[in-house]
């Protein structure tokens, strides 16, 4: 297993683990209450089905930069809705936390843990984009040259 395989799987186990715990689960009403949208349970739901997706391309990122490019922005969206909820209530904080140490402790690490998957899923998708294109442009050549071959026969008359 390599360390970018592991990231993909934590990033997966904290996406689907994290939100059974901190949704307690999904029986958090205070969770949800403070964040109607990104904390719902249909909001909840989704986070898990990322991770899921994370976990279906663990052993096959080389193959989907693109998509991982679509994580890191997944992420991206995520810390800004963070840095807007914590613009707003971040105040509020420290009532939370006396209410609810794990709702707190949910809303103070939620943006800055996406962000650094963030960081981790551009910089795969980056790393990998780049050898995806060289690998696909040798194939394309080398089908191209293929192509371009005229036909051989062999010994037996046939077509090769």
């Amino acid at each position: 297993m390599t360390s970018i395989n592991l990231g993909f799987k934590i990033a997966a186990a904290v996406n689907i683990l994290g939100i059974l715990l901190f949704s307690l689960g999904f029986t958090n009403h205070q969770l949800f209450a403070l964040s109607p949208v990104v904390a719902s349970r249909f909001g909840l739901i989704c986070i898990m089905l990322w991770g899921f997706a994370y976990l279906s391309v663990a052993n096959t990122y080389q193959c989907v930069p693109a998509l991982i490019a679509v994580f890191a922005v997944e992420k991206l969206v995520y810390v800004i809705t963070w840095l807007f909820w914590m613009q707003e209530f971040s105040h509020d904080l420290p009532r939370i936390y006396s209410e609810s140490p794990l709702t707190a402790t949910f809303y103070v690490i939620y943006g800055p843990n996406d962000f650094l998957f963030c960081l981790f899923f551009a910089y795969v998708a980056i790393k990998f984009r780049q050898a995806h294109a060289l690998t696909a442009s040798h194939g394309a050549r080398e089908s191209v040259r293929l192509i371009d071959q005229p036909a051989t026969r062999s010994p037996d008359n046939e077509r090769v």
